[in-house]
């Protein structure tokens, strides 16, 4: 069967991403074959589309969707025909109407939950779940400093934090992504484009710092993010939103205060498969009990994939994107 897809087959702007028709066939040996209701839209797909993170070219792109089973391989015993299925971790692909992919990335979707609010919710509720409970694992009563708080990640960071009783402080660009992020639970908001951020948290916190920071915008906020830690504080940096860091000199992490760097990858948070399927279940559950509220602020057709990109990389996005074949 073809289905259609989502490819480029040389890096750059939103210009590169080609609607294509592709063969699919039947899933082999622990593959299964789902027909996708709703893809994410992720600013890590940018990252790839540019050529920042590389495959071989031609290649897909989308890690994250939600939908259906039409096909099970050999030896797949965990979802059968008709589940309703979401993942989020690779192979690259996601965006195509119909794909096949490891029946392991898979987990079993709640009828709770629709499509929309899974492939919206599954890389970015899982980024946050490995961010807040594994890498730093928050307790309660902490308070931390999370950039760009007004994005996909960020909005449901907001809710997360708020649910653990934590207090977050968020950077944001507008006063309008203000109000969104304390709408979703920051504690305090600063808009970077009217505040020294440093300056604001040294004062929100008494002078105190934070013990980490959660960093997904990578080049722009990499200096003033060290100086809102506290002496031996955890420096998380998940992201480059505004170009990778690049030429750091370690001796840095020393003069402001022994600090620590660590810059982890949802792959690595979520093996063994049981791993995935206990982070899964602690982001429905929240969803489902309303702590977390999934709001998929935009959606675009399929054929309309190099505005989605143009829209998320100008940051004229809020909250969730998702793209339905």
């Amino acid at each position: 069967m073809k289905t259609s897809a989502v490819q480029l087959s040389r890096y750059g702007g939103p210009e590169v991403l080609e609607l294509v028709e592709l063969d699919v066939g039947a899933p082999g040996p622990g593959e299964v074959r789902i027909h996708n209701r709703a893809i994410g839209l992720n600013f890590i797909d940018i990252y790839y589309r540019t050529g920042l993170y590389q495959e071989a070219l031609p290649h897909g792109l989308g890690f994250e969707g939600a939908g259906e089973v039409e096909a099970v391989g050999a030896g797949v015993h965990h979802v059968k025909e008709g589940d309703r299925v979401a993942y989020a971790s690779g192979p690259l692909g996601a965006y195509a109407a119909v794909r096949r992919i490891a029946a392991s990335n898979l987990v079993l979707l709640p009828r709770s939950i629709r499509f929309e609010q899974a492939a919206a919710v599954m890389l970015k509720g899982l980024t946050v779940q490995y961010l807040f409970r594994q890498t730093y694992r928050l307790q309660g009563n902490e308070t931390i400093l999370f950039q760009a708080a007004a994005g996909g990640v960020g909005l449901i960071a907001c809710q997360w934090a708020r649910a653990l009783g934590v207090r977050l402080i968020g950077t944001v660009g507008s006063p309008e992504k203000g109000r969104i992020a304390r709408a979703h639970g920051a504690w305090e908001v600063i808009d970077y484009r009217a505040e020294d951020f440093v300056a604001r948290v040294r004062e929100l916190t008494g002078g105190s710092k934070v013990p980490v920071v959660y960093d997904g915008v990578g080049k722009d906020t990499w200096e003033g993010s060290l100086d809102c830690l506290q002496p031996r504080g955890l420096m998380v940096s998940f992201g480059n939103a505004s170009g990778p860091v690049t030429g750091v000199n370690l001796s840095i992490l020393a003069q402001k205060g022994s600090l620590f760097v660590t810059r982890p990858t949802l792959a690595t948070h979520i093996v063994p498969r049981s791993r995935l399927e206990e982070s899964a279940q602690e982001l429905f559950e929240l969803i489902d009990r309303g702590a977390i509220r999934v709001d998929v602020e935009q959606s675009y057709r399929l054929e309309q994939v190099a505005q989605a990109h143009a829209d998320l990389a100008a940051r004229r996005t809020a909250g969730s994107c998702v793209l339905i074949p």
